[in-house]
């Protein structure tokens, strides 16, 4: 139940990242003391910022930087990965092509979502069954010191160190925390490796040939999901439950969907897309139970709406995610948190790029408030038993229009 908050909470989830796992963790003060800060900010605002969330400042700003540079193609380029009903609704999308409640949205963006095959979920999960689409950026690799092996795939966690023309960069990168590096590498050769690198934009990605792009996000996507399950495990016991109430049947097996969104500045429109007017993102809620936030740090556009109607700014803070919680988690809390509207105006000349992780249930989850002491002091169960994919199927279809 959302209040008049006039600002965005910020916590510091360092203590309760660090005793996530320990069966101990709700004896834990430090656990507490978030968990206390939590339950606060999801009764009163339903947004907050996380810090010391552990996942490098660096790789917040590559998946900024990939999104960027896909988004400058031409739209020839980016209709190469063109989503349509055929892709499982994944892919990319144009400015206008999302509607929020008959609205075009202005912006545009390639939404990706887990990977469903073929009979997954049975009829429920057949319109989401289907493969993210990555376009590929091609690289050439060429070791300056030392020469170690052949790199596999490099971007993540690397630093421009001298200029950027014509995609023609020098980097380093430390290759320490790089999950799919030989551990006998840094031994032999230390944790800096220096190499040129020539890239350029090719065709979509195909199976055999995976592009950094790919090696990029998916990496992404898996320090998100730990990261959202351990956030999970503090607001169970927020919610008076234990900390496992979120796995097993209801996430243990997690849903995600993620967005690449680009949203025009007033002075950056091409000649092919016209915004109809001014609204980046229209007012809504998220579908799911919590999402992570990754937005450029120079551009204020994100707004979120308070009890008495006012729109409160929640202005970019670098290095940290803008969280907040979704339709199933306000059926899980019996409506003690809220799913709080927001909506994005971009009134910058600049253009600005988000990268939203959702964190969601099981996808074949029939969701319903939790049994806690907190859930029945709310009153009486207030709400049905939709199942996720249902309802995620659901806003999908009725989301976008396609040319």
């Amino acid at each position: 139940m959302a209040t008049d908050f006039s600002s965005i909470p910020m916590i510091d989830i360092s203590s309760l990242l660090a005793k996530a796992d320990d069966p101990k963790m709700a004896e834990n003060p430090g656990v507490l003391e978030v968990v206390r800060q939590l339950d606060k900010a999801c009764t009163e605002a339903g947004f907050f910022y996380v810090k010391g969330h552990g996942i490098p400042d660096t790789l917040l700003k590559v998946v900024k930087d990939v999104t960027r540079r896909f988004f400058e193609l031409p739209y020839e380029e980016k209709a190469k990965i063109k989503m349509t009903p055929a892709t499982g609704y994944r892919g990319y999308q144009r400015i206008g092509e999302n509607i929020t409640k008959d609205v075009p949205d202005m912006h545009e963006a390639i939404d990706c979502y887990r990977e469903v095959t073929r009979g997954m979920y049975g009829d429920l999960g057949k319109v989401m069954e289907g493969s993210n689409q990555w376009y590929t950026e091609m690289g050439f690799f060429f070791l300056l010191m030392p020469i170690p092996v052949l790199i596999y795939y490099l971007i993540y966690d690397s630093d421009i160190l001298a200029f950027d023309s014509l995609h023609l960069r020098v980097e380093s990168i430390n290759i320490q925390k790089m999950s799919f590096f030989p551990k006998i590498m840094l031994k032999s050769f230390g944790t800096d490796v220096w190499f040129l690198r020539l890239s350029f934009w090719g065709s979509p990605c195909r199976p055999q040939n995976p592009p950094t792009c790919k090696i990029i996000m998916e990496e992404y996507i898996s320090l998100c999901t730990e990261l959202a399950r351990k956030i999970m495990r503090g607001i169970a016991l927020a919610l008076g439950g234990s900390p496992d109430e979120f796995e097993g049947r209801r996430a243990g097996d997690p849903f995600w969907v993620m967005r690449l969104i680009g949203y025009p500045g007033v002075s950056t429109v091409n000649a092919t897309d016209v915004l109809k007017n001014d609204i980046g993102c229209g007012a809504h809620t998220d579908y799911g139970l919590l999402t992570l936030l990754n937005q450029d740090d120079d551009i204020n556009a994100l707004q979120v709406k308070n009890l008495s109607g006012e729109w409160i700014s929640a202005p970019p803070v670098p290095g940290s995610f803008v969280c907040n919680i979704g339709d199933m988690l306000k059926i899980y809390s019996n409506g003690l948190y809220e799913s709080t509207f927001h909506r994005v105006i971009n009134n910058s000349p600049k253009y600005r790029v988000s990268v939203v992780y959702f964190y969601e249930t099981n996808f074949d989850t029939a969701v319903e408030p939790l049994d806690t002491h907190k859930t029945k002091a709310n009153g009486n169960k207030k709400f049905g038993r939709p199942l996720y994919g249902e309802h995620l199927t659901r806003k999908v279809l009725t989301n976008f229009v396609f040319e």
